[in-house]
Parts: structure tokens; sequence; C-alpha cells
């Protein structure tokens, strides 16, 4: 059926391999050449959509403590069902608390060290250390921070299965919140009332944090 169907000898298919219970991954090979000498021509034309995105080479939005930069279907509209940002803090920086209203967090560390606090319902909260290499995860709409502990840039990728990146400051919910309310729940004087941002820090430098 091989044969017939690839309209080739049935010796064609003498040699594929028979580990039928084993996928390979990862296997020896050739290690190929440049991409422009293993493109392929279809005769329907190139796809409209690009399936590569270099988030390195975007423009960060730089704040006092750090850079962000944000991938998701409105910049790279392959990706439909995921969305990321690639996180830079200095040392003592911190990514402000704020929570995901979208999806479950997931973290990549790249470089540096990290501290992270995961709020939960009850008065319930979990601390975390992170350096190169380490995953941290945080469930759907939980507050959270990260805080860079150690004496280099802290480096993380934040990923969700989302079409869109999306997170709410804590800052500036409370400051774009009827104040009196504010500050009746929480006993916050006026000088912590006014220093409610109702833009969006989120990085805090190292001389707030």
């Amino acid at each position: 059926m091989l044969a017939k169907n690839f309209a080739v000898p049935e010796g064609a298919f003498a040699n594929i391999p028979q580990d039928v219970e084993h996928n390979r991954w990862i296997f020896a090979g050739k290690p190929p050449g440049p991409i422009s000498a293993q493109t392929v021509q279809s005769p329907a034309g190139p796809t409209p959509i690009s399936y590569s995105y270099r988030l390195s080479e975007q423009t960060p939005v730089k704040v006092g403590g750090g850079q962000v930069r944000v991938v998701d279907s409105s910049n790279f509209p392959a990706a439909s069902t995921v969305a990321a940002a690639l996180v830079e803090i200095e040392p003592g920086g911190l990514r402000e608390l704020h929570w995901h209203p979208t999806n479950d967090e997931w973290q990549y560390y790249l470089s540096g060290r990290g501290r992270m606090t995961v709020f939960a319902s009850g008065g319930r909260a979990r601390t975390f250390d992170y350096q190169a290499g380490d995953v941290g995860y945080v469930p759907f709409a939980m507050a959270h921070y990260v805080e860079n502990t150690g004496d280099e840039p802290l480096r993380f990728i934040e990923a969700f299965r989302s079409f869109y990146f999306a997170d709410v400051s804590v800052n500036q919910w409370m400051a774009l919140s009827p104040p009196d309310r504010v500050q009746a729940h929480l006993n916050l004087d006026e000088q912590t009332m006014k220093a409610l941002r109702k833009d969006k820090p989120i990085i805090v430098g190292p001389s707030a944090a």
C-alpha cells in the first residue's frame, strides 16, 4: 500500500525504522545546512502567516527597575492560543503585585535569581526562590509578585494559554477604585492613598521596593 500510495517500488521502504513502539524525537542524523538551502517551495505559494517571532528584537516597555516585552495575537497572529512576556528586572527591583484574569501562568527563568510569593484566599500564601533553569507556576487569578534577589538582572518568561496578554496591577486597581472605600476597608493613611498610581507600574525600581 505504501508503494501504491507514493507511486514508488516496494523496495523504497525496505529500510524505514522498525522501532514502532518508540518516537524518533532525538536521533543521529546529518546536520542541516542554511535555511535558504532547506526551503521547499509550495505550488500554493508561501503561507501568509509568519510562524516565527523575534521577541528579543521587539522594542521593550522600559520602566523604573526593568523592562518587558509582550507577544500575543496582536503582534504575532500565529499566537492564537498562547501569549507571553519576557520580563527583565534590575537587582532589587520587583515585578509589581498583580494577577492575571485569563489563565494560569507558567514561568521559565532564564538568568539571575528571584523570589515569588503567590497569594491564595483565606490569608494563605507560599514563597519560592528561583534561579536560571527553574519553572514557576501561578494558578489562575492568584495575586503574586516576583522580586530580584540577586546582583544581576533577573530574566524570565511568563506564558499563558490565551490569545492575548492581560494582567491587573493591584496598585492601579486600588487607585482606580473609590478612594473612600479603599481607605475604609484597608485603614490606609492619606500619604499611602496619594502614593497609589493610576497608571500601571509593571516593575517597581529598587529605591521604591
